[in-house]
């Protein structure tokens, strides 16, 4: 068993997701824990792919109710200029969600922040973040896409979603700003506050040129990409992107600190072999 990365083969949600799970051992884990929060890419109100479809969400869900009793919140601040991540979970089906399962929605954007500091990071020695992030378990549930500042946007630059516009918000439209400057070492340093528990990366379909307006991949790599490692499932989403991870500067640092990149370079070339179980 590979905790840490493992590329299944999609057919649907219902069926891919819990394959997905099974296969890194999730079971086991997600039971031991007391609060899960699910971390959508819901970066705008705009409609899939460019964020995470509410069905995959919602299998998600599902899965997770069947393996513990831990409470269950989906949370995310959106970076979108126009709307409120209360008005993007409206419109992409999540408010209705929320009320069928009866999960607690969350605005990370408004959500009580704590600051934190560390001497390792020259971008933000000191960072505000959601106080819910600190206990509980965070499922980063990312859309595989090219970005146009930081080449990729997958399960660690989906937490560039936690932090609190009002302070992040910084010479600029967009909620997040600030981390535009020197985004790689932004995203590696958010991500030495706060990394994932759990990497997920909808790589259904993808999206290349640009995380907002690219076209959808053709042929869509037609994957999903689980792992308890952040580094090596990212590095598998560069991949299947068609990148290699040594030239995507915040993957390439965070190897070898925040995870091992060679796992996932590993899973991805499992799954690519003509013969791979991971097909079948």
């Amino acid at each position: 068993m590979n905790r840490a990365c493992h590329l299944q083969p999609f057919e649907s949600f219902g069926e891919s997701l819990p394959l997905a799970l099974e296969a890194i051992g999730a079971r086991e884990i997600l039971a031991e824990q007391q609060t899960i929060i699910i971390k959508p890419n819901l970066v705008t109100d705009d409609p899939p792919p460019v964020t995470l479809p509410v069905g995959a969400a919602m299998v998600l869900v599902r899965w997770l109710r069947k393996q513990t009793r831990a409470r269950i919140i989906l949370a995310e601040g959106t970076g979108d200029q126009l709307h409120s991540t209360i008005k993007v979970f409206d419109h992409l089906g999540y408010m209705d969600l929320a009320e069928r399962y009866d999960l607690k929605l969350i605005d990370l954007n408004e959500a009580p922040a704590v600051e934190l500091s560390r001497d390792d990071c020259p971008i933000f020695p000191q960072l505000y973040l959601p106080e819910i992030l600190s206990d509980s378990f965070v499922i980063s549930f990312a859309v595989l896409k090219e970005h146009s500042l930081a080449d990729v946007t997958l399960s660690m630059k989906n937490m560039v979603g936690c932090a609190p516009p009002r302070f992040y918000q910084q010479g600029g439209m967009w909620k997040k700003s600030a981390f535009h400057r020197q985004i790689h070492e932004a995203i590696l340093d958010l991500n030495r506050y706060r990394k994932p528990d759990l990497a997920l990366i909808d790589a259904s379909v993808g999206m290349r040129d640009h995380h907002l307006t690219g076209r959808p991949c053709d042929p869509p790599p037609h994957r999903l990409i689980a792992g308890f490692d952040p580094v090596a499932v990212d590095a598998a989403g560069a991949m299947l992107l068609g990148k290699n991870w040594r030239d995507i500067p915040h993957i390439a640092r965070a190897d070898g600190e925040l995870g091992n990149a060679m796992a996932g370079e590993t899973a991805y070339q499992m799954a690519e072999e003509p013969n791979s179980k991971a097909k079948h």
